[in-house]
């Protein structure tokens, strides 16, 4: 069987993958996707949806300059989704809190602050007094803390269903197959077998996240070191904005959603393709949630979870083309595939489109045999 296939097929059917489709399909491109499992789950639907480039303190200078691009396309970008879905994915750009409980941790606060005003990130300092009348749900111990202007979260399960829907609209074809497999010659791609039959393509991408590594038919050289790193989440039932912002303490962050419910993440674990939600994971975020908060304990556990982040040995993720003509590459953004997803999608649309890859260089798949020396390294911790 032998399915006539499209400009572009995108392999995967996350965040990320569905936003390069629905940006390629604006532009008027072809476009399929496919995926083992439903569309929008996996890291994208395990997630809190955390748009905080600064509070995640990122390192390295290339990856956090398109963390903050993204940031600041992302109410244009939800707009977008928004009129083509009907759904609101309930953006929230009201800034992040950081508490802190002791004199030192508020010490590291205000350095962090000194830090972000010289590249002109608007923060806010607040004793003890200012964070518990704007976070009054924190506990007794608290020592004051830090707001960061313009972060902010969003419902990353509705952005995932806004995005189907709005790929849909944009006659995105999403198709499920349990086996995928790359195909191509020396030169370049030729496209996807799938369990249903070949399908041709001008272009393939690999937005497989966590598994972009076992994609088969892939040339050796053009296989992304993707790693799987195992993250644990739970939601409490709390009455609606009991907390309003979107908060760190030590050991956790808590993200509040319209509906009452409060997300508590994220453990950080290598633990393979193991997606189990373990005893010591719910350990660690409930101590660290009701260590900073001990209101929070009469609250109902409704919902725990796990889900897997796709790492790389330097935190950069890998975008843009390879060495096999019509083959890209947009995974492995471990913490901020979320986040990125703007950005990501833009960018990999020129890079298709047009071959306007320059900025992607600093995420290309060719640096991998000197990633152990860059400079920048982000931990997994």
């Amino acid at each position: 069987m032998d399915n006539r296939g499209g400009d572009v097929v995108v392999i995967g059917a996350g965040l990320i993958g569905l936003a390069i489709a629905f940006e390629l399909a604006e532009r008027g491109a072809t476009v399929r996707i496919y995926d083992r499992s439903e569309p929008g789950r996996a890291a994208s639907w395990a997630g809190a949806g955390m748009l905080a480039p600064y509070t995640e303190r990122v390192a390295n200078e290339a990856l956090l300059e398109f963390c903050a691009t993204s940031l600041r396309e992302y109410p244009a970008f939800v707009e977008r989704v928004r009129a083509a879905s009907g759904i609101d994915p309930r953006l929230r750009l009201d800034g992040v809190v950081h508490a802190a409980f002791n004199d030192a941790d508020l010490k590291r606060l205000k350095q962090h602050a000194e830090a972000l005003a010289a590249r002109n990130v608007a923060t806010e300092t607040l004793d003890r007094a200012s964070l518990l009348s704007s976070e009054p749900w924190l506990g007794s111990q608290v020592a004051g803390g830090l707001i960061v202007s313009g972060e902010g979260c969003v419902d990353n399960r509705r952005l995932g269903r806004a995005l189907v829907s709005a790929c849909q609209t944009r006659g995105v074809l999403i198709d499920r197959s349990s086996a995928l497999r790359m195909e191509c010659d020396d030169r370049r791609v030729l496209g996807l077998r799938t369990d249903l039959g070949f399908v041709t393509a001008g272009a393939v991408v690999n937005a497989c996240g966590a598994w972009a590594s076992q994609l088969q038919g892939v040339p050796l050289s053009c296989v992304p070191p993707i790693e799987p790193i195992k993250g644990e989440m739970l939601a409490l039932a709390t009455p609606v904005d009991f907390v309003r912002h979107a908060t760190w303490v030590p050991g956790a962050y808590l993200v509040p959603r319209d509906d009452g419910r409060l997300l508590v993440g994220a453990t950080v674990e290598r633990a393979g393709f193991d997606e189990r939600v373990t005893a010591q994971g719910m350990h660690e975020l409930l101590h660290a949630a009701l260590s900073a908060a001990p209101s929070l304990r009469s609250f109902a556990v409704t919902e725990s979870w796990a889900g897997l982040r796709p790492g790389t040995s330097d935190g950069l993720p890998f975008l843009g083309p390879t060495a096999i003509a019509g083959f890209f590459l947009a995974c492995g953004h471990y913490r901020n595939g979320i986040l990125l997803a703007p950005a990501t999608a833009r960018l990999m649309a020129d890079a298709i489109e047009t071959k306007a890859d320059t900025e992607l260089r600093p995420f290309s798949i060719e640096r991998r045999c000197t990633e152990e020396s860059s400079p920048g390294r982000i931990t997994y911790a």
